[in-house]
């Protein structure tokens, strides 16, 4: 009888206790930011302006005979697929999108300027790349969220080929300091384990600018984007990043994924010989992620934006992205990839 008294009583006092925490947090305003990712395979406008004629596949007289009407139509449907990005709490999309597989500026600009997000006033940051056929990353911010400081771009010199530099954007998110690395790491071409050592090389830079950018503010937070043609789980990500599956136990300037348990629960962003992989990953430092503070910035949800309408249902297709061409037909889709996208949060005021 006295210990059931005892338990009645510490249930209570527990209750009692908790209730005002539960008022006063419901109080505050809970702000809600979402960062993107998008790889929009191939966006090449229908101009021949490479002076080494890395573009000639995407022009009118080309072999995909890309002419107008399937440029804006590409863009078009990027753009609308950038609008369903939209959620309850992001109703003017993500704070930021990073992109990759685009030619230059101009094509960003033709996806802003589109009257699906025109409305959004997304802003671009683009760097010409060295890269063989002439795609580099990019990134579009929305200034009512995103304060831009400065962009630094990063020449992986350890491989043996031109490829995409890494582009870091440094800016405030509503205030608060971050920097994302927007990364399109080598492919798999010659199979993945023989390619394996260039997209590790690709993390160690990663990793060189984020441990850079410590060094000068301790306090910033960190995201890893990109297409990284590797899995989570692949020595790249997990290994030389240090990526890990559990947010537990990862401390502020090391890195969380995750997206590594999406991929586990059988969702990916892009699907080869009936297989998912999901290289189009998110990755955030420790200090967005276990923070105390309800007033930092902190993780709190990740999605494959793997919407219906960007999905083929033609055949051994059906379910997967769908792309613009495949096997050299036009299918007039979006991607070949599916984006991602993360949440954080935090709450202001008392």
């Amino acid at each position: 009888m006295k210990k059931t008294f005892i338990l009645a009583l510490m249930a209570f006092m527990l209750v009692t206790l908790a209730a005002p925490l539960a008022s006063a947090q419901s109080n505050r305003k809970v702000q809600v930011a979402g960062i993107a990712f998008y790889n929009w395979e191939n966006l090449f406008d229908t101009i021949p302006n490479n002076p080494e004629g890395r573009d000639l596949e995407f022009t009118p007289q080309g072999p995909r005979q890309w002419d107008g009407r399937k440029y804006w139509e590409k863009v078009g449907n990027l753009a609308y697929a950038i609008s369903q990005f939209a959620t309850k709490t992001t109703p003017i999309g993500p704070a930021i999108i990073g992109v990759s597989e685009i030619e230059n500026r101009s094509v960003m600009e033709d996806v802003a300027n589109h009257p699906d997000i025109r409305k959004w006033n997304l802003q671009v940051v683009h760097h010409d790349s060295p890269d063989a056929r002439g795609v580099d990353v990019g990134l579009l911010y929305n200034p009512r969220y995103f304060k831009l400081e400065n962009v630094t771009n990063h020449r992986l010199t350890a491989v043996p080929f031109r490829t995409r530099d890494q582009m870091c954007v440094v800016g405030s998110l509503l205030g608060q300091r971050i920097a994302v690395i927007v990364n399109h790491w080598p492919s798999r071409i010659g199979g993945q384990q023989k390619s394996e050592p260039n997209r590790m090389a690709a993390a160690a830079l990663s990793k060189s600018i984020a441990d850079s950018l410590w060094n000068v503010d301790p306090e910033i937070g960190v995201i890893i984007m990109g297409d990284l043609n590797d899995d989570p789980m692949d020595k790249s990500c997990a290994e030389v990043l240090g990526a890990r599956k559990s947010p537990k136990g990862v401390e502020a300037h090391g890195f969380f994924n995750p997206f590594w348990s999406k991929l586990d629960s059988g969702v990916g962003t892009l699907a080869y010989k009936s297989s998912w992989n999901l290289f189009d990953q998110i990755i955030l430092s420790g200090n967005l992620v276990n923070t105390d503070s309800d007033n930092q910035w902190k993780f709190f949800e990740a999605k494959v934006l793997n919407f219906d309408f960007l999905k083929d249902t033609e055949g051994n297709r059906q379910g997967y992205p769908k792309r613009t061409y495949s096997a050299g037909s036009y299918l007039g889709g979006y991607s070949d990839h599916f984006p991602t996208e993360v949440f954080l949060r935090r709450y202001v005021g008392k």
